[in-house]
């Protein structure tokens, strides 16, 4: 296990240089969508929202990690967070999905890893919650942990995640910026048969629609024919899926978080999620057969967290009006899109198990093309 922490030390050491990409949509004036980023244009320019990865890189097979995304500080079993989840292709293994449609709610941090790890994860995720100051007497936990396969680059069969790298994750979550590309349960990840990872973005509604802000993070691990922007990208590159016999697949996943400060009910949060299927459609993705994609959508507006544990059998609630959501829709459609873009900018070529090698998308060539469609302002 010592070489786990040596990696972990370095990688956590370095911040983002030990994978950073050569930077964000927007660094290159790519600008996705109508409305406004959020100061980060990330899933942390919601208030309270704290992201930590763990990342594992060993030897030549070793390829994979976890990232842990928390609604907020503190004890979310003592009090829940609103939350749905939709499933856009259900080819995957997203452990906690009953409970959270059955209730309405999330009781722990939501881990990202990959296939092979979800009981591991699961396993930590209740570790962590049963050692929480004031949950002592908690009986029963539903651990909420999503994946995606990563054995093209990973040695997935050798289940290298335990419970000391999640809660690794868990404990180095925070907010601000957030590292992308070959990072956490991005690691390993391939994307429109280029290298993926996690990314992110968000959008701050104007004062006017609310001014509610959407986040979203992606672990982009899936197939279809990439279009950024609406350039036809994968077309223009001559690499997409089902063209050739190097990409005669779509298949992988991509698991999307959704996290807002808008006071939304279950409901309108499953309402939510469904949207960002379409920021996936933009991209090209296609939510193939063998594709688990799934979006968690939750509220972190503190005024609607539900206590476990009250004197009385009722509590309060604010709602949004259904008539006052259709601008949340188009947030999170966009930034789930540009999360992805992102995801897939700021991945570096890599290496793997049995010699495999995935290249990072090819950004100057990617540039050119914006520039021939009039898509981008630089």
């Amino acid at each position: 296990m010592k070489k786990y922490a040596v990696i972990i030390l370095l990688l956590l050491l370095a911040g983002t240089s030990a994978f950073a990409g050569s930077g964000r949509a927007r660094d290159y004036g790519i600008e996705i969508g109508v409305l406004k980023p959020g100061k980060l244009n990330a899933i942390t320019d919601v208030g309270g929202v704290l992201v930590g990865h763990t990342t594992l890189v060993s030897g030549e097979n070793i390829r994979t990690g976890v990232t842990a995304i928390l609604p907020c500080a503190g004890n979310i079993y003592q009090m829940k967070v609103p939350a749905a989840i939709h499933i856009g292709n259900g080819f995957g293994k997203l452990a906690g999905y009953s409970q959270v449609k059955e209730l309405g709610n999330i009781e722990t941090p939501i881990i990202l890893t990959n296939t092979l790890s979800v009981p591991a994860a699961s396993d930590a995720l209740i570790t962590y919650t049963l050692n929480m100051t004031g949950n002592e007497n908690v009986r029963s936990v539903n651990p909420l942990v999503g994946e995606t396969n990563d054995s093209w680059l990973n040695d997935i069969r050798g289940r290298h995640v335990r419970e000391e790298h999640v809660l690794s994750a868990i404990r180095n979550a925070k907010g601000g910026k957030v590292r992308e590309g070959n990072v956490g349960a991005g690691t390993g990840t391939v994307c429109f048969g280029y290298k993926g990872g996690i990314g992110t973005s968000s959008r701050k509604l104007p004062a006017s629609l609310g001014g509610y802000t959407v986040g979203v993070l992606v672990q982009s691990n899936f197939g279809g024919v990439l279009q950024i922007n609406g350039v036809p990208i994968g077309e223009e590159l001559g690499k997409y899926s089902f063209r050739d016999d190097l990409l005669n697949a779509a298949d992988g996943s991509c698991m999307i978080v959704v996290v807002t400060d808008a006071p939304l009910c279950a409901r309108n949060l499953e309402r939510l999620a469904k949207r960002a299927m379409m920021g996936l459609a933009k991209t090209g993705g296609i939510a193939s057969n063998g594709s688990g994609d799934y979006v968690i959508a939750l509220s972190a507006a503190a005024e609607n967290f539900i206590p476990h544990a009250d004197e009385g059998s009722l509590y309060a609630s604010t709602v949004l009006r259904n008539d006052d959501i259709s601008a949340l829709f188009l947030a999170v459609i966009e930034a789930t899109e540009e999360a992805i873009v992102n995801s897939l900018f700021a991945a570096e070529t890599l290496s793997g198990r049995d010699g495999h090698v995935v290249e990072a998308l090819p950004v100057p060539q990617v540039l050119e093309i914006m520039k021939k469609y009039n898509k981008i302002n630089k």
